[in-house]
This record gives structure tokens, sequence and C-alpha cells, in this order.
């Protein structure tokens, strides 16, 4: 069964809600529970759970444990990707030091840079490694997923240095648009964007806010 993109993007928001009640002893979680956890709406939930072909029970609503294993098995989690991070910069070196990647099923195995001041210093449990090692290091380890965390103006090199030697999958964190072959998939994590619908989304709640001050002031 094919599963709709955004629908696979709040997958992970429901593995949250459903651990959390799993660790709180509860073994049933309804539709309506996960939609005001989450701020959805019910409806949509409902049509999301429906695409795991999972069936809840009246009134008791959905096995956490089967819903938890289905979801985790969609995204993949349940198998450990190891994957490498190219830029030691301040991002990449927080992203090494990120404990959280392995309940989603990935492993951080190495972190590179071009710098002679970077290769060889330790970020995290990592040494620094340098370019030249890359891809040797990609055919040994059989690595498939790269993270670029490099400034904008490296990020296109790096990328096709990376799918040269192998890579499959990028998470890109560089503020650009990477050209990639058919073969490679790439996900963009745009801070920028992110900041965006942030400060949109703030900018309504406060006029939203002002306008219910108003009304009160009037009566």
């Amino acid at each position: 069964m094919s599963i709709p993109i955004p629908t696979i993007k709040r997958f992970p928001s429901y593995l949250r809600i459903l651990n959390q009640a799993k660790e709180s002893g509860k073994t049933y979680i309804s539709a309506t529970t996960l939609a005001e956890e989450l701020g959805l709406n019910p409806i949509q939930v409902r049509k999301d759970i429906s695409s795991t072909g999972i069936e809840g029970k009246p009134k008791i609503g959905f096995d956490i444990q089967e819903l938890t294993q289905y979801i985790t098995h969609v995204l993949g989690w349940d198998n450990t990707t190891d994957a490498l991070i190219v830029g030691a910069g301040n991002l990449g070196s927080a992203i090494a030091r990120y404990d959280g990647f392995a309940s989603y099923g990935l492993k951080i195995v190495a972190i590179f840079d071009k710098s002679a001041e970077k290769i060889g210093t330790n970020v995290g449990c990592f040494t620094v490694k340098s370019m030249e090692s890359l891809n040797k290091f990609i055919k040994d380890n059989r690595i498939s997923i790269a993270v670029i965390t490099v400034p904008a103006s490296q990020a296109q090199s790096v990328c096709d240095l990376l799918v040269k030697c192998g890579i499959r999958g990028i998470w890109n964190f560089a503020p650009k648009d990477l050209k990639v072959p058919q073969s490679v998939v790439v996900q963009r994590t745009d801070l920028a964007t992110s900041f965006a619908v942030l400060s949109v989304k703030l900018a309504k709640k406060i006029a939203e806010s002002d306008d219910l001050d108003s009304d009160e002031d009037m009566i």
C-alpha cells in the first residue's frame, strides 16, 4: 500500500505520542486522543491510520504496540542505518554529538571535513577525518546515507563527490537545492523555511490575541 508523503511526515509525531502513552501504561489509544495531543483533525488522524490497515476497536481505540511496530517499520526505523557527516562546523558537530538518532534507526559513524585545522580534532566520540579518506571509508563500510552540513557554496561539489563515491541518500542541511541523478534521494532540511513558518504562525496568533483583547475592551 502506497502511503502519502504528508502522512509519512506525521508518523514521527504519532510515534512520539504512542511511546508516551505506552510508557504511562496504556495499551490502547483513540484517534481523538492522538488528534488532541497533536492539534490535528480527528478525521485526518483516522485517515492516516487507515493507510496502515490496522483497525481500531469501537470505544477502545487502536492497539498501541501494533500501531507503533507498523509505523516504525514503514519509516525504516526498525533497522539501523549507518550514515556519515560532511562538514565539521557548528551544525555538523551538533548533529554528530546528538545521540537521539538511534531511536530513528540512524547511526552516525563518522564526520569529515576539508579543513586542516579540523582534521584530527575530536567531535563528541568522533575524530574528524579528511575528505581524502571519504571514498575508501564509504566503500569499506558500505555507507549509503550522508548528511551535508557545509556552506551553500560547497554543497553541490560535496554532493557530487558523495554520489560519485556511491552515496544513495543525502540529508541536506545546506541552504541550497542540490542536483542529483534520479537514482539518488535528497531530503533538504531548510531552517529558514521552518523559521518563516514559525514567524507567520506567531504573527497570526498575536493578531488573534489582539483582536480578542479589543473585543473584551468593548464589552
